[in-house]
């Protein structure tokens, strides 16, 4: 059981962001627990609830989030999140309220930790549920708010119940959803939702009885290429001529591009690349989600694992393509651009990772949520994972439904793209 409740913090969400009238969540005060204990046969643990990412010291964090013993993951990271927080990307006005839990053992070590948030929208989260919410609420239920376990703004694949590599994985992953779903019941929120799963997590969290849901990205994987080359000996003719005449026409009209890491990454940049951000969000008629402020934050405190993709023409910058660098994997995360030139899209963002990848030895290039025309380009389609604990009987009930044929459908629409990849299936295949 929980033990203490706050009741004085700031509500979670905006109107702006849900739609809706500041009134109708009045009766969900934001409630974080301080801490409650959490029982298991073994041992006795105490789970803390931050809502603020600067309270946790940095190396308890990143001990769990990234040990040695696993390929290093940006988005993870101490430092990336409290960018996020430091920065006002993420904050309770724009629909973010942090929930860390921070699982500790009887001597007070940190033994767990999941990046967790209160929100009152499904915005920003790239797992889209606003049908449930609208389903539910007709049904005269109230869907928000809810407990999202996610890294905010980020579809890229990775952990979520971040256990130190000094315990034992699974009953350590039970004590850490048990107490999210305390919280929730706590807060009077309608579900837990972890998205962007890794697949070993997804399994075990079925077998804990949460409702498994699948979806779809497209990643280029290396199979031990030396060279661009060497990739595209491995696709059919026709693709290889239509990759080279793409990467061509992106430099016909004079653009030179620049890879960016680590002290070469300036202020003048991220105000460069700020503008093309801006642009993006303003041609898709969506609100950007993060800050001026993050790119500097974020840059200050892990430029080394930040790989910035400018392109120039004329002396000055007209677009660039943002990447994190993990342990085997690059991350395409952000591009926009000042001014349009043909396919220069596909080659910042998708052959320019390919060539870092390759001299990098990356063994993945994950280029983000959405893009079947990725697969003309190598990227092959993957299955991605989340998992939903739902509180309501009825709801939940109608979802895992709803999800049995929505998986079967993703396995079904993979196989068919997969059909359609670029590569040669045999050594005399060279004709599509």
């Amino acid at each position: 059981m929980m033990e203490r409740l706050r009741q004085d913090m700031p509500m979670p969400w905006s109107s702006k962001d849900s739609g809706r009238d500041p009134d109708h969540y009045q009766t969900h005060p934001c409630c974080p627990v301080e801490r409650h204990p959490v029982m298991t046969e073994q041992t006795k643990a105490l789970v803390r609830v931050e809502a603020d990412i600067g309270d946790v010291v940095p190396e308890d964090w990143d001990r769990c989030a990234n040990p040695a013993t696993r390929p290093y993951n940006p988005f993870l990271s101490h430092a990336f999140l409290h960018a996020l927080e430091q920065s006002g990307s993420v904050r309770p006005e724009s629909g973010w309220l942090p929930q860390h839990l921070v699982l500790e053992v009887e001597d007070s070590q940190v033994a767990a930790v999941m990046p967790c948030y209160l929100k009152g929208h499904s915005q920003g989260e790239y797992v889209f549920d606003h049908g449930w919410a609208d389903a539910f609420e007709r049904a005269g239920g109230q869907y928000y708010p809810k407990l999202q376990v996610a890294v905010p703004f980020t579809p890229a694949t990775g952990r979520r119940l971040l256990v130190s590599p000094d315990r034992d994985d699974e009953t350590t992953e039970a004590m850490l959803l048990n107490a999210s779903i305390q919280l929730c019941e706590r807060l009077d929120a309608s579900s837990v939702h972890l998205t962007f799963l890794t697949k070993p997590e997804w399994d075990r969290l079925g077998t804990f009885g949460l409702l498994q849901r699948t979806d779809q990205q497209f990643h280029w994987q290396n199979q031990g290429y030396e060279t661009f080359d060497d990739f595209l000996a491995a696709l059919t003719s026709r693709k290889r001529k239509t990759v080279r005449r793409e990467r061509t026409g992106a430099m016909a009209s004079g653009v030179k591009i620049e890879w960016l890491t680590g002290k070469n990454i300036t202020e003048a940049h991220w105000d460069a690349f700020f503008q093309f951000y801006i642009d993006t969000g303003d041609r898709k008629w969506g609100r950007p989600y993060l800050t001026r402020e993050f790119f500097s934050l974020v840059s200050q405190s892990m430029a080394d694992r930040i790989l910035l993709i400018m392109c120039r023409r004329d002396d000055r910058y007209i677009a660039g393509a943002l990447n994190f660098i993990g342990g085997d994997t690059l991350y395409g995360r952000h591009w926009g651009c000042i001014e349009d030139h043909r396919f220069l899209h596909f080659e910042a963002c998708y052959y320019q990772a390919i060539d870092y990848a390759i001299a990098h030895k990356l063994s993945t290039v994950e280029a983000g949520a959405q893009g079947p025309h990725k697969l003309a380009r190598g990227y092959v389609p993957v299955t991605t994972y989340s998992a939903h604990y739902i509180a309501d009987a009825g709801l939940r009930d109608a979802v895992a439904r709803y999800l049995e044929r929505e998986r079967y459908y993703v396995d079904q629409e993979g196989k068919a793209l997969a059909e359609h990849a670029p590569f040669r299936k045999n050594s005399d295949d060279d004709e599509v």
